[in-house]
């Protein structure tokens, strides 16, 4: 029986939100969007017919307010809710109580998210139905005597992972029996923390193994497909930073084998809707490692490959119709790659950033690039939620076309006010052995070195288009200060000139440690600047985008240069270097010295103190761990000393910068 679907509500936010509501709109169904106090501008607000407020900015009192978003529902007349990823997504009370107020779940039925909700329980399932798993320990006994008993038993090294949830949390590799109970206290925590389960299993960990994913999708007439696969395999920290389609190197009988092994799996348990079988593979063998009961992150991959939308698909099995197409008639063309832009700094051994996108530029309009995002310039990255601020995804007719259109697209990528990953995305990009498709988890360690390298110093040409944006400013404020009743008088006009000697101006400039002076003498229609590297004649014109077209020695370019207080960015050639202008109006700042004072490396929650007042430490010893969305961050001693004070308890919630301890000379 088909139900139709007329208003959808979306119990989510950020960008699969926005995502949802896009397709939702083009079926001619109303959208409802949900915000928390933090959200109330959000975007996925703006995108919305009508939105409701459910509750504070923290998510367990807002978007994990089972009660809240059905009292929404009512209120807005909807008569479905999609989940989205995350929050409530595999949540199976939600799709319970969802059908018990009359409110179509789209997802697969409560059920479903049960069996396939606990890791251990799903393995043992998928072993009576005959899917290869990892040799491991699944059981329900988490005695930890037991649990390193097992992991002795499999042999190291080997992997904890959080029974109920994913996305790396709760995950750790233990290399030998000494590091074990560490390793599981803090694998519990994080499970705890995000899933409200610090149940874990234990499972043999593969050296060399490719991380691979089954888009699979079922109807409630008893029809089950996959849509190909996805390979998922350069990671950092369990987590996938760069997702592609179809997987490089798998043949149609590799391929049909790992598609029935995740049918079989989705049909185990009565599933319906859309659904992911990840699997670990090495070698000629796979192995089933969990099934996601929900959409994707990296869906846009399937979709572009197959020509599909997975949303509509969803909805329109959600309303009770067959699926679109049948297994036979489900194409596969050309090649596609996500990889998610986040708001961290690989130079803080990648520490969630959270702040203000004084500027945002995304590659949406470039040939095969698609953009999903759920932020503006202007929004702010909050501690709350997860720090992605956007998907990109790109689409070739083959592996190498996508690959330059990566490339393209995280050039053509500008993010100002916050640190982010893109640097370190691009340089996977550009790799030899990404483009030769040399693929394992391992890849970022074993080409860290090339993959987040020292920043590069500002050259000649970086500092010229910096001091061009500066000259640029000042004559546009000078224009504008222009007495109306003398526009010709030439000290409004403040154009470099001086009675009896060459026209010049200093502009200073800190690169990191760095400083330097560069000269601008002025010119008829430009100027000469005195750089590091020699005198250069710079002609060119800044728009108030940051946009510069110039000329440098005679060399035409383009670049961009963002203005963010006294620091400038310069964007160019698709690489972006951070200076700081050092303006003489202004009063020099003086140092603050730190020597000896540890600080929280951002915003969170201090779940831990190893250390006591008084007590000795050694270079490298854990101090203090501080959770941040949902992950555990170490402070460590940088030297030997003792620990002369701690300004902080366990449970204290502490901003970023906030001195922790204070360390001194034993």
């Amino acid at each position: 029986m088909i139900r139709p679907i007329r208003t959808l509500l979306v119990a989510n936010r950020g960008e699969i939100a926005v995502r949802v509501m896009r397709t939702a709109k083009a079926m001619g169904i109303r959208t409802v969007a949900v915000y928390s106090e933090a959200d109330a501008d959000a975007l996925h607000v703006a995108s919305a017919d009508e939105a409701y407020p459910i509750g504070p900015a923290p998510a367990r009192e807002s978007y994990l307010r089972i009660e809240a978003i059905l009292d929404a529902a009512r209120l807005s007349g909807a008569d479905a809710i999609h989940p989205g990823y995350g929050f409530l997504s595999e949540n199976a009370g939600f799709a319970d109580a969802c059908a018990a107020a009359g409110i179509v779940f789209v997802g697969p039925p409560a059920s479903a998210i049960r069996a396939m909700g606990s890791k251990s329980a799903a393995k043992a399932l998928m072993e009576k139905a005959g899917v290869p798993l990892v040799p491991g320990y699944h059981g329900e006994d988490q005695d930890a005597g037991l649990l390193a008993r097992e992991a002795e038993r499999i042999g190291f090294p080997v992997l904890i992972k959080a029974s109920a949830g994913g996305g790396g949390k709760g995950m750790k590799v233990v290399r030998s029996a000494d590091d074990f109970p560490e390793a599981l206290a803090s694998a519990q925590r994080e499970a705890k923390s995000a899933f409200g389960d610090d149940k874990v299993l234990v499972e043999k960990y593969l050296a060399t193994p490719r991380h691979i994913e089954v888009q699979v999708f079922a109807d409630s007439r008893g029809n089950a497909v996959y849509l190909h696969e996805r390979d998922c395999s350069i990671q950092r920290r369990h987590q996938k930073v760069v997702e592609e389609a179809p997987a490089p190197g798998m043949t149609s009988e590799r391929r049909a084998a790992m598609g029935k092994a995740a049918v079989d799996a989705a049909k185990a348990v009565g599933y319906v809707g859309a659904g992911t079988v990840e699997f670990i593979a090495e070698g000629e063998h796979f192995y089933f490692m969990e099934m996601n009961t929900r959409l994707q992150v990296e869906h846009p991959v399937t979709e572009a490959i197959t020509g599909q939308d997975l949303v509509e698909w969803q909805i329109r099995v959600a309303q009770g119709e067959a699926l679109p197409l049948r297994q036979a008639d489900i194409p596969l063309k050309g090649h596609a790659m996500e990889v998610r832009l986040y708001a961290e700094d690989p130079a803080r051994d990648f520490l969630p950033q959270v702040g203000r996108l004084d500027h945002l530029l995304l590659p949406a309009g470039l040939p095969g690039t698609r953009v999903d995002t759920g932020v503006r310039a202007g929004d702010t990255v909050s501690i709350h939620y997860d720090p992605m601020i956007a998907k990109i995804i790109v689409a070739g007719a083959d592996r190498l076309e996508a690959v330059r259109r990566l490339e393209a697209a995280l050039a053509a990528t500008e993010v100002v006010g916050l640190a982010t990953n893109r640097v370190f995305l691009k340089a996977i990009a550009a790799h030899p052995a990404f483009a030769a498709a040399e693929l394992d988890t391992n890849f970022i360690a074993r080409h860290q070195d090339q993959l987040l390298p020292p920043p590069a110093p500002a050259d000649d040409m970086v500092l010229a288009l910096a001091a061009l944006s500066i000259l640029k400013e000042e004559a546009r404020q000078s224009a504008e200060a222009v007495d109306p009743a003398d526009p010709w008088s030439p000290w409004g006009r403040a154009p470099g000139w001086r009675l009896n000697r060459d026209a010049h101006v200093d502009l200073a400039f800190a690169d990191g440690e760095r400083r330097i002076s560069v000269r601008a003498h002025f010119r008829p229609g430009g100027f000469i600047l005195a750089l590091p590297g020699g005198d250069v004649s710079v002609e060119g014109e800044a728009a108030p985008d940051g946009s510069i077209r110039a000329r440098l020695g005679g060399v035409a370019l383009t670049a961009r240069v963002i203005a963010s207080g006294s620091r400038l960015t310069v964007f160019v050639r698709g690489g972006e270097y951070v200076l700081d202008f050092i303006d003489p109006r202004l009063a020099s700042q003086a140092a603050t010295g730190t020597a000896g004072r540890l600080v929280a490396p951002m915003p969170g929650t201090i779940i831990r103190i190893v250390v006591e007042e008084g007590q000795e430490v050694a270079k490298g010893a854990a101090l203090v761990v501080v959770e941040a969305m949902k992950m555990e961050h170490t402070v460590a001693a940088p030297r030997d000393g003792r620990v002369k004070t701690l300004k902080f308890a366990v449970g204290d919630l502490v901003d970023e910068g906030a001195e922790l301890l204070v360390l001194e000379d034993a």
